[in-house]
């Protein structure tokens, strides 16, 4: 039978993808749920191509437009928050796809593990803020969630058949990005544009933005520790610029395991939707001529402090990273309308963090106050 895939943010990067590789398999998967938070025009091009039983257009002023662009064809369309986080739970769907960009994923991801779904999980920010809850959740309802992330896709891959062999440390790589061995007095001259020219990866402006800052490395970090239960100091994070390795799992016999291939974000796509089989496509290979060298090298915490602040996030506990995402979702948005520079974040990240209300066992209520919370804080200190 195929398997029927909600894609909650298709218009985005991973989502466009995630499509890629439904065309490419039209025998084993199909189409049942779109979502995009503005982009309703490319949301119509794909419904008409893909067919899907639904699409969800978040934004509410732009649903009389979807409706009557899609009106001869047999698809409901929907709008609004409340649609966007209930549609993955729908009976019809076999897997959801959450490829929603930043705090925006975590109630989608809730209410379809509530409803027994499998997660294919390519929102970092979701584990981020409510790791413990989440994991808890597929645990209790007995689905899986998988990982879409390159470096978390590596990891779960390592560890295939391993389940009974201790974990020692787990690495995950990080290209650098494209200030790789800059300075502070250089990042504070940063530029918008500068930021967004990714070396290696094809991104959304706010991941590109995070992977800049190593913001997104201490995400995945904190993502880690929840996705293989693992304490903080069994995270490193290695600087890899050329991208082959995607994270290394190192066990307690000293071995090495790593998964290796081009940057190419279809391969953890497919793996997370195709699991447990690894389907056949004619992605590029990788060849190892043409990488006579892999180079290796410590993350500078001291210029990147958005790294050092996420570890300390995640050694605190409670609610410390979803302020930590709150005000970085603030302060990336700040940045990208030129009203803060780019060393400027992290004082934004920090001092939120120092500010707002310790929670140290919080439940899903409090997750969304702290966020709320948090974005007022960074707002008003982006103000100052």
């Amino acid at each position: 039978m195929k398997r029927r895939i909600a894609i909650l943010g298709s218009t985005g990067s991973i989502g466009t993808q995630a499509l890629e590789v439904i065309k490419q398999h039209p025998e084993l998967f199909e189409t049942e749920v779109l979502t995009a938070g503005r982009n309703a025009e490319l949301l119509v091009q794909q419904a008409v191509e893909f067919q899907p039983n639904v699409v969800v257009i978040g934004d509410e002023e732009k649903y009389d437009w979807v409706s009557r662009e899609l009106s001869d064809h047999p698809i409901k369309v929907y709008a609004g928050r409340e649609a966007l986080a209930q549609v993955g739970a729908m009976s019809t769907v076999d897997m959801v796809l959450v490829a929603l960009v930043g705090f925006a994923g975590l109630v989608p991801t809730f209410r379809a593990l509530e409803a027994g779904k499998p997660v294919a999980l390519a929102n970092k920010e979701t584990l981020v803020v409510a790791g413990d809850l989440v994991m808890n959740l597929a645990r209790e309802k007995g689905v899986p969630l998988l990982p879409v992330d390159s470096e978390h896709s590596a990891i779960f891959q390592c560890l295939v058949g391993e389940a009974d062999n201790k974990i020692e440390k787990l690495i995950l790589t990080a290209s650098g990005g494209p200030f790789r061995g800059k300075s502070v007095d250089f990042l504070r001259k940063v530029t918008r544009c500068q930021a967004l020219n990714h070396p290696n990866w094809k991104m959304g402006d706010k991941i590109t933005i995070d992977s800049a800052s190593l913001m997104n490395k201490g995400f995945e970090a904190i993502e880690a520790k929840w996705l293989f239960d693992v304490a903080p100091e069994q995270i490193e994070i290695v600087v890899h610029p050329q991208s082959i390795v995607h994270s290394l799992v190192q066990f307690a016999d000293g071995s090495l395991k790593a998964q290796m291939g081009l940057p190419d974000m279809k391969l953890p796509i497919q793996y997370a939707m195709g699991f447990p089989k690894r389907l056949v496509n004619d992605f590029p290979r990788f060849n190892f001529t043409d990488y006579p060298e892999l180079s290796f090298e410590k993350a500078d915490v001291s210029v990147f402090r958005n790294l050092s602040l996420a570890f300390e996030a995640m050694n605190q506990g409670g609610n410390i990273p979803c302020i930590l995402n709150a005000a970085n979702e603030v302060a990336v948005e700040a940045f990208l309308k030129s009203r803060i520079g780019f060393v400027e974040m992290s004082s934004v990240i920090e001092q939120t963090m120092e500010k707002v209300s310790f929670v140290k066992h919080p439940g899903l209520d409090d997750y969304l106050r702290t966020d709320e919370e948090a974005r007022r804080v960074a707002s008003e200190i982006v103000a100052k």
